[in-house]
């Protein structure tokens, strides 16, 4: 179905077809680009079972809060020691306690320091709360007793880059993934770009649900003319 610009042409999906024959095309004409710009995306994005996300064990942030307390749980513990044995308390014991004993709760200091407690308390109940290890896809396992797997998303970029490269008239390709959806970058220089936009988008399809991964992303292919060097 195209306008009456004909700049824009959307291919209705056919029940009776294939996820890659039923891809949403989107035909644009653009000035930059010579001649069009396609983009597709497949149907059914965010299907599969659901699973938890790995959750990363925090180390560098468990590590650091608990040395601070251990510092001062030490440095206090060692002044209370020594007042028990009839020795002066530390300086910095004294000037702290009459500070907040004379400042008053308005004062900038009193509210920086309690602002800065805040922000440290809020940052981690934020590592805590949340699972992390946002750069390892979880992967799809068989029965309940199946061992769990992530891929790397890094990694998961590289093998999708690959495969499209594969295609014939593709040349240069990159690939984001992300953890609902999966975005995919093309220049072609030769053959017609639908031609190409189908051969991609049944690649990257295969290529997809090859992965194994739980919850199968969407896909989007967003494919252009490569620019003429001279």
């Amino acid at each position: 179905m195209s306008d009456e610009g004909g700049s824009h042409v959307y291919r209705e999906q056919d029940p009776t077809g294939s996820d890659a024959d039923n891809a949403r095309v989107s035909i644009a004409k653009r000035p930059e680009i010579e001649p069009y710009a396609v983009t597709s995306g497949l149907p059914g994005g965010g299907q599969g079972q659901k699973v938890r996300r790995f959750w990363s064990g925090r180390r560098i942030p468990a590590a650091l809060t608990a040395a601070v307390l251990l510092g001062l749980a030490g440095l206090f513990l060692y002044d209370i020691a020594s007042v028990r044995a009839d020795r002066k308390a530390m300086q910095w014991r004294v000037t702290l306690a009459n500070e907040l004993a004379t400042r008053h709760l308005d004062d900038v200091w009193i509210i920086l320091g309690a602002s800065v407690a805040a922000a440290l308390g809020l940052w981690l109940l934020v590592l805590a709360l949340t699972p992390g290890e946002r750069g390892v896809l979880p992967m799809a396992r068989s029965g309940t007793a199946g061992v769990r797997a992530g891929l790397d998303r890094r990694a998961a970029e590289l093998v999708l880059r690959d495969r499209a490269m594969e295609v014939s008239g593709v040349r240069w390709a990159r690939v984001d993934v992300g953890r609902r959806k999966i975005k995919a970058r093309a220049t072609s220089h030769f053959r017609e770009l639908e031609e190409v936009r189908d051969d991609l988008t049944a690649a990257l399809g295969e290529a997809v649900r090859q992965l194994g991964l739980a919850r199968s992303p969407q896909l989007s292919i967003h494919l252009q003319r490569a620019e003429k060097k001279g």
